[in-house]
Protein backbone atom coordinates (compact mmCIF):
# COMPACT_ATOMS: atom_id res chain seq x y z
CA UNK A 1 0.00 0.00 0.00
CA UNK A 2 1.56 3.08 -1.03
CA UNK A 3 1.52 6.17 1.39
CA UNK A 4 0.53 9.48 0.73
CA UNK A 5 3.77 11.97 1.64
CA UNK A 6 2.72 15.21 2.50
CA UNK A 7 5.77 18.21 2.29
CA UNK A 8 6.44 19.76 5.81
CA UNK A 9 8.64 22.05 7.39
CA UNK A 10 10.81 21.97 10.42
CA UNK A 11 10.01 24.83 11.97
CA UNK A 12 11.93 25.87 15.11
CA UNK A 13 10.10 28.55 17.83
CA UNK A 14 12.38 30.11 20.56
CA UNK A 15 9.91 30.46 23.61
CA UNK A 16 10.64 33.36 26.48
CA UNK A 17 8.85 32.82 29.72
CA UNK A 18 9.40 35.08 32.42
CA UNK A 19 13.20 34.79 33.51
CA UNK A 20 14.03 31.50 31.15
CA UNK A 21 13.45 30.59 27.46
CA UNK A 22 14.00 27.21 25.89
CA UNK A 23 13.73 26.08 21.94
CA UNK A 24 10.87 24.07 20.30
CA UNK A 25 11.55 21.66 17.31
CA UNK A 26 8.18 21.00 15.31
CA UNK A 27 7.91 19.54 12.16
CA UNK A 28 4.86 21.42 11.10
CA UNK A 29 2.79 21.15 8.04
CA UNK A 30 2.54 25.09 7.07
CA UNK A 31 -1.48 24.82 7.55
CA UNK A 32 -0.90 23.99 11.37
CA UNK A 33 1.54 27.28 12.10
CA UNK A 34 -1.05 29.14 12.98
CA UNK A 35 -2.32 26.63 15.59
CA UNK A 36 1.00 26.35 17.05
CA UNK A 37 1.69 30.06 17.59
CA UNK A 38 -1.45 30.39 18.97
CA UNK A 39 -0.88 27.71 21.52
CA UNK A 40 2.62 29.51 22.75
CA UNK A 41 0.91 32.85 22.99
CA UNK A 42 -1.48 31.33 25.54
CA UNK A 43 1.43 29.62 27.44
CA UNK A 44 2.92 32.99 27.23
CA UNK A 45 -0.31 33.98 28.61
CA UNK A 46 -1.03 31.63 30.98
CA UNK A 47 2.72 32.45 32.41
CA UNK A 48 1.95 35.75 32.60
CA UNK A 49 -1.28 35.26 34.27
CA UNK A 50 0.68 32.98 36.86
CA UNK A 51 3.21 35.71 37.74
CA UNK A 52 -0.21 38.17 38.48
CA UNK A 53 -1.42 35.61 40.74
CA UNK A 54 1.93 35.02 42.62
CA UNK A 55 2.23 38.55 43.39
CA UNK A 56 -1.21 38.82 44.68
CA UNK A 57 -0.21 36.00 47.26
CA UNK A 58 2.75 37.27 48.42
CA UNK A 59 0.59 40.75 49.23
CA UNK A 60 -1.83 38.87 51.26
CA UNK A 61 0.22 36.50 53.17
CA UNK A 62 2.67 39.62 53.85
CA UNK A 63 -0.23 41.45 55.01
CA UNK A 64 -1.43 38.70 56.83
CA UNK A 65 1.95 37.97 58.60
CA UNK A 66 2.33 41.93 59.95
CA UNK A 67 -1.04 42.46 60.86
CA UNK A 68 -3.07 39.03 62.02
CA UNK A 69 -2.86 37.65 65.53
CA UNK A 70 -4.80 35.54 67.32
CA UNK A 71 -8.21 36.23 68.32
CA UNK A 72 -8.26 38.99 65.57
CA UNK A 73 -12.19 39.68 64.45
CA UNK A 74 -11.54 40.24 60.85
CA UNK A 75 -13.26 42.08 58.04
CA UNK A 76 -12.57 40.00 55.05
CA UNK A 77 -12.97 41.45 51.89
CA UNK A 78 -13.61 40.42 48.05
CA UNK A 79 -12.11 39.44 45.16
CA UNK A 80 -9.20 37.34 43.34
CA UNK A 81 -6.31 38.78 46.29
CA UNK A 82 -8.72 37.87 49.10
CA UNK A 83 -8.90 34.36 48.20
CA UNK A 84 -5.00 34.18 48.94
CA UNK A 85 -5.98 35.70 52.55
CA UNK A 86 -8.42 32.41 52.89
CA UNK A 87 -5.72 30.43 51.96
CA UNK A 88 -3.83 31.57 54.20
CA UNK A 89 -5.68 32.21 57.30
CA UNK A 90 -7.06 28.41 57.00
CA UNK A 91 -3.51 26.82 56.98
CA UNK A 92 -2.76 29.28 59.75
CA UNK A 93 -5.68 28.16 61.71
CA UNK A 94 -4.98 24.48 60.87
CA UNK A 95 -1.25 24.48 62.10
CA UNK A 96 -2.44 26.79 65.38
CA UNK A 97 -0.49 29.61 64.40
CA UNK A 98 -3.52 31.55 64.42
CA UNK A 99 -6.58 30.79 67.21
CA UNK A 100 -9.80 32.07 67.86
CA UNK A 101 -9.71 34.29 64.85
CA UNK A 102 -13.63 35.84 63.62
CA UNK A 103 -14.63 36.28 60.12
CA UNK A 104 -16.88 38.65 59.26
CA UNK A 105 -17.19 38.27 55.15
CA UNK A 106 -18.60 41.30 52.58
CA UNK A 107 -19.63 38.75 50.53
CA UNK A 108 -21.74 35.45 49.64
CA UNK A 109 -18.54 34.30 47.73
CA UNK A 110 -16.33 35.26 50.53
CA UNK A 111 -18.38 33.47 53.00
CA UNK A 112 -18.36 30.39 51.14
CA UNK A 113 -14.29 30.25 50.78
CA UNK A 114 -14.24 31.02 54.54
CA UNK A 115 -16.76 28.03 55.32
CA UNK A 116 -15.17 26.02 53.00
CA UNK A 117 -11.62 26.80 54.75
CA UNK A 118 -12.99 26.00 58.18
CA UNK A 119 -12.63 29.22 59.19
CA UNK A 120 -15.30 30.75 61.87
CA UNK A 121 -18.05 33.24 59.89
CA UNK A 122 -19.61 35.88 61.83
CA UNK A 123 -21.42 39.27 60.45
CA UNK A 124 -21.74 42.77 62.04
CA UNK A 125 -24.77 41.60 64.23
CA UNK A 126 -23.14 39.32 66.00
CA UNK A 127 -19.55 41.05 65.80
CA UNK A 128 -20.30 44.66 65.12
CA UNK A 129 -16.57 45.91 65.71
CA UNK A 130 -13.68 44.57 63.94
CA UNK A 131 -10.17 44.83 64.51
CA UNK A 132 -8.89 44.83 61.08
CA UNK A 133 -10.21 44.73 57.52
CA UNK A 134 -8.40 43.22 54.98
CA UNK A 135 -9.73 43.94 51.07
CA UNK A 136 -8.28 44.50 47.70
CA UNK A 137 -8.70 47.06 45.62
CA UNK A 138 -9.65 47.66 41.55
CA UNK A 139 -6.71 51.33 41.78
CA UNK A 140 -5.02 53.16 44.64
CA UNK A 141 -3.90 56.55 43.53
CA UNK A 142 -0.55 58.51 45.63
CA UNK A 143 -3.06 59.81 48.34
CA UNK A 144 -4.50 56.05 49.13
CA UNK A 145 -7.74 56.88 47.53
CA UNK A 146 -9.33 53.96 46.11
CA UNK A 147 -11.59 52.43 43.18
CA UNK A 148 -13.54 49.42 44.25
CA UNK A 149 -16.39 47.17 43.36
CA UNK A 150 -15.19 45.24 40.33
CA UNK A 151 -16.70 42.51 42.07
CA UNK A 152 -19.86 44.30 42.70
CA UNK A 153 -19.35 43.93 46.48
CA UNK A 154 -18.72 47.47 47.08
CA UNK A 155 -21.57 48.73 49.33
CA UNK A 156 -20.72 45.80 52.10
CA UNK A 157 -17.14 46.18 51.83
CA UNK A 158 -17.72 49.99 52.86
CA UNK A 159 -19.96 48.33 55.90
CA UNK A 160 -17.24 46.33 57.01
CA UNK A 161 -14.58 48.70 56.46
CA UNK A 162 -16.24 51.12 58.56
CA UNK A 163 -16.77 49.17 61.36
CA UNK A 164 -12.92 47.76 61.32
CA UNK A 165 -10.34 49.86 63.19
CA UNK A 166 -7.65 49.76 60.93
CA UNK A 167 -7.80 49.08 56.54
CA UNK A 168 -5.30 47.20 54.77
CA UNK A 169 -5.45 46.86 51.52
CA UNK A 170 -3.71 44.19 49.53
CA UNK A 171 -3.19 44.31 45.81
CA UNK A 172 -0.38 43.14 43.27
CA UNK A 173 1.77 45.94 41.46
CA UNK A 174 -0.87 46.80 38.80
CA UNK A 175 -3.43 48.44 40.69
CA UNK A 176 -0.69 51.34 41.48
CA UNK A 177 -1.22 54.55 40.09
CA UNK A 178 -0.46 58.25 40.51
CA UNK A 179 -4.02 59.65 40.39
CA UNK A 180 -7.20 57.34 39.63
CA UNK A 181 -8.20 56.57 36.27
CA UNK A 182 -4.31 56.00 35.36
CA UNK A 183 -5.58 52.50 34.99
CA UNK A 184 -8.88 51.96 35.88
CA UNK A 185 -11.29 54.64 34.50
CA UNK A 186 -14.60 53.37 36.17
CA UNK A 187 -16.51 53.78 39.16
CA UNK A 188 -18.99 50.88 40.20
CA UNK A 189 -21.76 52.57 41.92
CA UNK A 190 -25.11 50.38 43.18
CA UNK A 191 -28.05 51.71 42.63
CA UNK A 192 -31.59 50.80 43.46
CA UNK A 193 -33.22 49.21 40.28
CA UNK A 194 -36.08 51.36 40.32
CA UNK A 195 -33.87 54.25 40.28
CA UNK A 196 -31.28 52.42 37.63
CA UNK A 197 -32.60 54.20 34.36
CA UNK A 198 -32.83 58.19 35.96
CA UNK A 199 -29.81 57.38 37.38
CA UNK A 200 -27.91 56.34 33.84
CA UNK A 201 -29.72 59.39 32.20
CA UNK A 202 -28.30 61.98 34.92
CA UNK A 203 -25.11 60.95 35.28
CA UNK A 204 -23.94 62.29 31.93
CA UNK A 205 -25.00 65.50 32.69
CA UNK A 206 -24.75 66.38 36.00
CA UNK A 207 -20.52 64.41 36.25
CA UNK A 208 -19.57 63.39 32.50
CA UNK A 209 -18.78 60.64 31.02
CA UNK A 210 -20.62 58.19 30.71
CA UNK A 211 -22.46 55.23 32.43
CA UNK A 212 -23.53 52.32 31.88
CA UNK A 213 -25.71 49.12 33.14
CA UNK A 214 -23.37 46.26 34.09
CA UNK A 215 -24.63 43.12 32.48
CA UNK A 216 -24.06 39.49 33.59
CA UNK A 217 -22.12 37.34 31.64
CA UNK A 218 -23.78 34.03 32.38
CA UNK A 219 -27.70 35.09 32.72
CA UNK A 220 -30.11 37.12 30.48
CA UNK A 221 -29.94 40.69 32.32
CA UNK A 222 -28.25 42.93 34.75
CA UNK A 223 -25.50 41.99 37.46
CA UNK A 224 -27.39 41.90 41.08
CA UNK A 225 -25.23 42.47 44.05
CA UNK A 226 -26.06 40.40 47.29
CA UNK A 227 -27.90 43.16 48.01
CA UNK A 228 -30.71 42.94 45.00
CA UNK A 229 -29.37 45.78 43.82
CA UNK A 230 -27.92 46.85 40.21
CA UNK A 231 -24.14 47.92 39.65
CA UNK A 232 -23.84 51.25 37.10
CA UNK A 233 -20.37 51.55 36.27
CA UNK A 234 -19.59 55.45 35.74
CA UNK A 235 -16.45 55.95 33.09
CA UNK A 236 -15.27 59.23 34.30
CA UNK A 237 -13.27 61.91 32.05
CA UNK A 238 -9.87 60.95 32.50
CA UNK A 239 -8.67 63.82 31.44
CA UNK A 240 -10.61 66.55 33.42
CA UNK A 241 -9.43 67.25 37.27
CA UNK A 242 -11.83 65.82 39.44
CA UNK A 243 -12.08 66.83 43.58
CA UNK A 244 -12.58 63.34 44.41
CA UNK A 245 -14.45 64.18 47.68
CA UNK A 246 -16.96 66.35 46.20
CA UNK A 247 -17.84 63.99 43.48
CA UNK A 248 -18.23 61.38 46.30
CA UNK A 249 -20.45 63.88 48.05
CA UNK A 250 -22.68 64.77 45.02
CA UNK A 251 -22.95 60.89 43.92
CA UNK A 252 -24.05 59.72 47.49
CA UNK A 253 -26.50 62.37 47.41
CA UNK A 254 -28.27 61.31 44.16
CA UNK A 255 -31.60 59.79 44.76
CA UNK A 256 -31.26 55.96 43.60
CA UNK A 257 -27.40 55.41 44.55
CA UNK A 258 -26.95 53.62 47.29
CA UNK A 259 -22.85 53.74 47.38
CA UNK A 260 -20.38 54.17 45.14
CA UNK A 261 -16.74 52.43 44.59
CA UNK A 262 -14.90 55.68 46.07
CA UNK A 263 -13.10 54.32 49.15
CA UNK A 264 -11.45 58.10 50.42
CA UNK A 265 -9.78 58.96 53.94
CA UNK A 266 -9.68 55.03 54.51
CA UNK A 267 -6.99 53.56 54.07
CA UNK A 268 -3.84 52.63 56.98
CA UNK A 269 -1.48 50.88 54.80
CA UNK A 270 -1.10 49.27 51.46
CA UNK A 271 0.28 46.48 50.04
CA UNK A 272 1.42 46.38 46.53
CA UNK A 273 3.11 43.15 45.60
CA UNK A 274 5.66 42.54 42.77
CA UNK A 275 6.44 39.98 40.10
CA UNK A 276 10.02 39.69 41.55
CA UNK A 277 8.41 38.58 44.44
CA UNK A 278 8.91 42.13 46.73
CA UNK A 279 6.20 43.69 48.45
CA UNK A 280 5.97 46.99 49.42
CA UNK A 281 4.55 48.31 51.89
CA UNK A 282 2.56 51.97 51.99
CA UNK A 283 2.04 53.97 55.22
CA UNK A 284 -0.71 56.36 54.96
CA UNK A 285 -0.22 57.96 58.09
CA UNK A 286 2.88 58.54 56.84
CA UNK A 287 2.20 60.69 53.83
CA UNK A 288 -0.22 62.82 55.45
Amino acid sequence: MLSTVRRVQCSIFTIELSSYSFWVWYPVEVAHIRPLTTFIRRMVSSTEMSAIEKAKKQAAFTCAEKNIASGCRLGVGSGSTVKFLVEYLENAVKTRKLQNIVCVPTSFMTKRWLIDAGLTVSDLDCTPELDVCIDGADEVDANFTCIKGGGGCLAREKIVQHAANKFFVIADSSKESVKLGDHYNHIPLEVLPFAATAVLRSLPRTEGGTAQLRMALNKCGPVLTDNNNYIIDWAFEKNKPHDWKEVQLRLASTPGIVETGLFIDVVDKVYFAYPDGSVKELDAKRKH
